[in-house]
């Protein structure tokens, strides 16, 4: 179990870019950012004209949509309203704006949820929060459907070039994908760095592709009209219904966009959509749509036929290269998810690497990084074509993006006290349209769909399960802690003479002064000892890189000024290892009671040993997984710097 619980807080933009930087190095930092932000936050959005619309006229689609002059300008002008209504005014416009402290996702609408929630019912807010762990897991099986259709539809694009090649796509893919998750270590900031740049030509060659396209048959501009939607929506509602499942595709990416918040800040992602990707994207499906006008035939890959020949080999390099930083988006969505899954209490403890000193949100998350390669894996040599996961990847998206919208209003209505007839005006249509969404992929579950919501309800399982057994495990380890105040006052009473004191300081990792430390109890309780210096120990993570040394510690000496034993309260920056001796090393002996021997101390951990008790606390199955998910968590000892040779780990068994 955790020995700390590591809360960040408000990561303004300030905090991104220092006010003592002068202006020209405030731009320059700031656009760094939105390059970088291009490079990881669009890759999966920014990637869909490779394949929605070749997958909206699929004739092996189980419910084809007839390639008629009417259905394309039904399907551009709903792919372009689609976009405009999810990404633009739902995440870009709102739902970037309920952060938790800088961070965004679903899992941050959760913390708000509880934070603000608990006031208004707590029945209403449990309901919520599950529905949001319900949304948070089905990003988790986005983040592993994502990469391998993504890389899979750019690496078929050689099949246009060379039908013989077509063998090697999934060796080339899988190849693409080990080296992406080879390199995540290197850290959000680096690789958005080399992505940027690659992203910016991406989507100035994918918007003149479409340009080409719209100028041959320019009333294809007709569909920026509604009317088209509209018409093709309500007029033919039976094919349109089912295309709605392909067209789906056009908003892949948008939770990412969202939980990626906390790597790059809002206004970076809102100035990259609006000034480049939006455009870009649109300009390349009304191009296909345009295409697809003249010529009926070219419904097979029309992204790829916009090009010339002679630019389309360059064209698919180029593809793959932008579905690998696709992969991306959703990589590092997965690290923010996770990680806040953990600090809430729905993960174990799992050991996060920060990346960046500019930005307390890039992190890189190794036991998530690994468990994503590997399933990644197993779905391209499962399925070993994009097509095939086509079917599975809409489900995920519009799951998520429906809980997160119903969870935004509802944050809405807590935080800014928006009146209901009001927030029902944005409320009601946007729902509806993703509602919509979602019953269309419905009709895809026997053709894939179930995939992600197996690993959604999978991922919810692990989540549910860890966060009730935590809840159970924390109670009862509280039970046997006790008071601290207590604690002491008894020691300091010397009730029982049994106990003896012996020279040397004991230093104690604790989560916090009000309980005392299990292992210390247990010293003098069963050891019948405790030593001259004693330091209880927390450890608090700041939102800054950096913790300034006369600013690290703080003492409480706990009620008496000649015992010896203090409680101490580390402070260090997100960057900074959490080093408890160095620590250590700054306090004054005048406030320590005494010197402390810190070349000889002794580090005490209490480690929790889990038991499937016979208490109907769980049911046996989850006991047993809430048990295998507790060995997936970060050593202490390792995190906190402590030396091996002078580390005494005292267990205690707890029945579940």
């Amino acid at each position: 179990m955790p020995v700390t619980d590591q809360q960040f807080t408000t990561t303004s933009d300030e905090a991104r870019f220092p006010a003592s930087a002068g202006p020209t190095a405030h731009d320059t930092a700031r656009l760094s950012v939105v390059i970088a932000a291009l490079g990881v936050v669009f890759g999966d959005i920014g990637t869909s004209p490779i394949y929605t619309i070749q997958t909206v006229f699929n004739p092996r689609d189980p419910h084809p949509v007839p390639v008629t002059t009417d259905n394309v300008y039904g399907v551009v002008s709903l792919i372009f309203w689609s976009v405009t209504i999810i990404v633009t005014v739902t995440y870009i416009l709102l739902a970037l704006r309920a952060d938790n402290d800088g961070e965004g996702g679903i899992m941050a609408l959760i913390t708000l949820l509880r934070r603000w929630g608990s006031q208004h019912g707590r029945r209403q807010t449990a309901v919520l929060a599950a529905l949001g762990i319900f949304g948070a897991s089905l990003f988790f099986g986005d983040s592993m459907i994502t990469p391998a259709i993504s890389v899979l539809s750019a690496v078929e694009g050689i099949e246009v070039v060379e039908p013989s090649l077509r063998e090697f796509v999934v060796p080339i893919t899988a190849v693409i994908i080990v080296t992406l998750f080879l390199v995540q270590r290197r850290g959000t900031s680096a690789v958005g760095r080399v992505f940027g740049p690659v992203m910016i030509v991406w989507f100035l060659t994918i918007g003149a592709c479409g340009v080409a396209g719209i100028a041959a048959h320019p009333q294809i501009l007709r569909a920026l009209s509604p009317t088209y939607a509209l018409g093709f929506l309500f007029g033919h509602f039976g094919t349109a219904f089912f295309a709605l499942a392909a067209i789906v595709l056009v908003v892949t990416g948008a939770e990412a966009l969202f939980a990626d918040m906390g790597h790059f800040g809002r206004r970076s992602i809102t100035r990259a959509w609006l000034i480049l990707v939006f455009p870009a994207c649109i300009l390349s499906y009304f191009g296909q749509g345009a295409l697809i006008l003249g010529d009926s035939r070219h419904v097979s890959s029309p992204f790829f036929l916009l090009m010339p020949a002679w630019g389309r080999l360059p064209l698919v390099l180029l593809a793959t290269a932008a579905t690998v930083i696709a992969s991306q988006a959703v990589i590092t969505g997965a690290y923010s998810v996770a990680s806040q899954a953990a600090r809430l209490g729905y993960l174990p403890r799992l050991r996060i690497a920060h990346t960046s000193e500019a930005t307390v949100g890039q992190i890189y998350v190794p036991w998530i990084n690994w468990l994503l390669m590997v399933s990644v894996l197993t779905l391209v040599f499962a399925f070993r074509s994009s097509a095939a996961l086509a079917y599975a990847y809409g489900m995920t998206v519009t799951g998520t993006i429906t809980i997160t919208t119903l969870l935004f209003f509802y944050i809405a209505r807590l935080r800014w006290n928006i009146p209901l007839w009001l927030l029902a005006l944005g409320a009601v249509p946007l729902v509806s349209v993703d509602l919509l969404f979602v019953a269309a992929n419905l009709t895809k579950l026997a053709h894939g769909a179930w995939l992600p919501l197996l690993i959604a309800l999978t991922a919810f399982t692990v989540m549910t399960t860890w966060q009730r057994g935590r809840e159970i495990v924390s109670a009862e380890r509280e039970r046997r802690e006790g008071s601290l105040r207590e604690f002491i006052d008894h020691l300091h009473a010397g009730d029982d003479p049994s106990i003896r004191q012996v020279p040397g300081t004991a230093v104690f990792l604790n989560r916090g002064k009000r309980t005392a430390p299990l292992a210390m109890r247990a010293n003098a309780e069963h050891n019948h000892v405790r030593h001259a210096h004693v330091v209880i120990m927390s450890i608090e993570t700041e939102p800054v890189p950096r913790v300034p040394a006369d600013q690290r510690i703080s003492v409480d000496s706990l009620g008496y000024t000649e015992d010896g034993i203090i409680h101490v309260r580390a402070r260090f920056g997100y960057m900074e290892a959490q080093d408890v001796p160095g620590a250590l090393a700054l306090l004054d002996p005048a406030v320590t009671e005494g010197p402390l021997q810190l070349d000889q101390a002794s580090y005490f951990l209490s480690k929790i040993e889990l038991r499937a008790g016979s208490e109907p606390t769980m049911a046996a199955w989850r006991k047993r997984l809430f048990i295998a998910t507790s060995y997936i968590t970060a050593d202490a000892a390792e995190q906190f710097g402590l030396p091996r040779e002078r580390t005494v780990i005292m267990g205690a068994h707890i029945e579940i």
